[in-house]
């Protein structure tokens, strides 16, 4: 199985269709990175990854709207195509298994700094808990477990 995990904005508000009787919810998901090139010109890439994510409950998609910033992890799908320029191109496309919301507004919306809507099964996450960090070892400590 090939796995897909996407971090980045959503470009449009969340469209649900009801197909054959089944829930999905499409979204479109962008990334950005930026680079310099071989001048060092600036550069910035944008990569769209349109997602569906069939579910039994779409109470997630009143909080899928433009502008969001979420995690989207499932199954990818390329399909190439021919413009209306005559070059070929090719979409990335991804059946969604899990996504949750990352960061947001305050107030009562799971989106919210300290909150996390998380829906891969169809549940509502508590909020995330800080874990403590585990105490540094001594050098001559970790000296004596190397295995070399």
């Amino acid at each position: 199985m090939i796995k897909l995990q996407v971090i980045g904005n959503l470009g449009k508000d969340c469209i649900v269709k009801e197909i054959n009787g089944k829930n999905v919810i499409n979204f479109s998901v962008a990334h950005s990175e930026r680079y310099k090139d071989a001048q060092g010109n600036q550069k910035e890439r944008t990569t769209w990854v349109e997602c569906a994510y069939w579910t039994d409950r779409t109470t997630v998609s009143q909080y899928l709207t433009k502008g969001k910033t979420v995690y989207a992890e499932g199954t990818p799908e390329a399909d190439a195509y021919t413009n209306k320029d005559g070059n070929v191109s090719a979409t990335l496309r991804m059946r969604v298994q899990t996504v949750q919301l990352l960061g947001g507004n305050s107030g009562d919306n799971p989106s919210a700094p300290g909150n996390n809507y998380s829906s891969n099964t169809n549940t509502v996450a508590a909020p995330r808990q800080a874990t403590p960090a585990a105490a540094p070892i001594a050098m001559n400590e970790a000296a004596d477990d190397l295995p070399f």
